[in-house]
């Protein structure tokens, strides 16, 4: 039988060394977070582990530990006849559970008798979560470049526009499955757990560049339910900041190809104004209920633009503390052929001197 190996080296170097990286903890905590590429192989379902769990402290530890072996060989042998059956004699399995004990070292086990040179990591899933806190509490720098600017000016379609120019991107919103603000939950794609946030951050962190610049959104603290962690939001706040003009009709426009889920979905909508109710006056909420019953889009993301939205960002933008006042880039139209131009002006900007 092949011997089974440790590691706690979790550099993106190492992990690319196995050919495939196995979670064999339950779904449910899969989903909660997990490293990055791995698959999900449990060798305890999350019904089968409550099962387990409540024999182990209610009846007798004995039989939760038979109950347990039962179910996880015929879930290991599952795997093997499944997602496993056509790994060659040369694989390398990098398996993992919570902590690093019974759980994964059963899966690497049977599949160290198998012949496949088995890897299990140290402390298990833990490790990794204790990584990634320490290198996102970190004080080292980030060459971060903030492209800032009113609702409605682009910046998160500038941002796609860099990352396929090659640029170094960090998409916030993207990552954080939200757009910033109370129409910005993407239809059908909740947001992540905050483990899992920090995990995607980590991971697009630690492969970029040093030497080169990095173009994040200007954000608040919060992205959605989310937190920015602590290493990224000093990087922000310290960063130069690249602030995008344009005129409201501009933004109206590209926000109706920004949200096309909130002009397809009326109560959604509706329930998103009605969320600003606190903020503004019951005639102003209804007036702009009616424009998105009536379906006037554009008129009503003028409104919200400069009703709520353009005194919401100049309130917030006194409070902050920016170090360094801002380069403004203006435009008159935030169609894709000015974005380009517009992306070309940042890359320009970017530049060392």
């Amino acid at each position: 039988m092949q011997r089974i190996a440790t590691t706690d080296d979790l550099s993106a170097q190492a992990l690319a060394q196995y050919d495939a990286i196995i979670d064999v903890r339950s779904p449910s905590e899969f989903a909660d977070d997990h490293l990055p590429g791995a698959i999900n192989l449990p060798v305890l379902d999350d019904e089968e582990r409550a099962r387990v769990g409540t024999h182990y402290t209610q009846v007798s530890v004995f039989e939760a530990r038979r109950m347990g072996a039962a179910l996880t060989a015929r879930n290991i042998a599952a795997h093997i006849d499944t997602v496993l059956a056509d790994r060659e004699k040369a694989f390398k399995p990098l398996v993992y559970c919570w902590r690093g004990g019974m759980r994964s070292q059963s899966m690497a086990t049977i599949l160290a008798a198998v012949g496949w040179k088995t890897t299990l990591i140290e402390g298990g899933y833990r490790t990794w979560r204790r990584q990634v806190s320490a290198a996102l509490e970190d004080e080292a720098s980030i060459p971060v470049i903030l492209i800032d600017g009113q609702t409605g000016t682009a910046k998160t379609r500038l941002l796609h526009i860099l990352a396929a120019r090659g640029e170094q991107v960090i998409d916030l919103e993207g990552l954080a499955s939200h757009r910033g603000s109370i129409f910005g939950n993407f239809a059908d794609t909740p947001q992540p757990s905050q483990k899992a946030f920090e995990t995607a951050i980590w991971t697009q962190l630690r492969a970029l560049d040093p030497d080169r610049p990095v173009y994040v959104e200007a954000e608040s603290r919060q992205v959605g339910r989310l937190r920015v962690p602590p290493r990224v939001w000093a990087a922000m706040q310290a960063a130069p900041r690249i602030r995008i003009q344009a005129p409201a009709s501009a933004r109206a426009r590209y926000l109706m190809t920004a949200y096309p889920d909130l002009a397809s979905d009326t109560d959604k909508l509706m329930t998103a104004i009605d969320g600003l109710r606190r903020f503004h006056p019951k005639a102003e909420i209804e007036a702009w209920q009616a424009l998105a019953e009536a379906g006037d889009f554009e008129p009503l993301a003028t409104a919200l633009i400069t009703t709520h939205y353009d005194p919401a960002y100049d309130r917030a933008r006194k409070r902050g503390s920016e170090t360094a006042k801002p380069v403004v880039m203006e435009t008159s139209d935030l169609d894709e052929a000015s974005l380009e131009i517009l992306a070309e002006r940042l890359v320009e900007a970017g530049r060392p001197a």
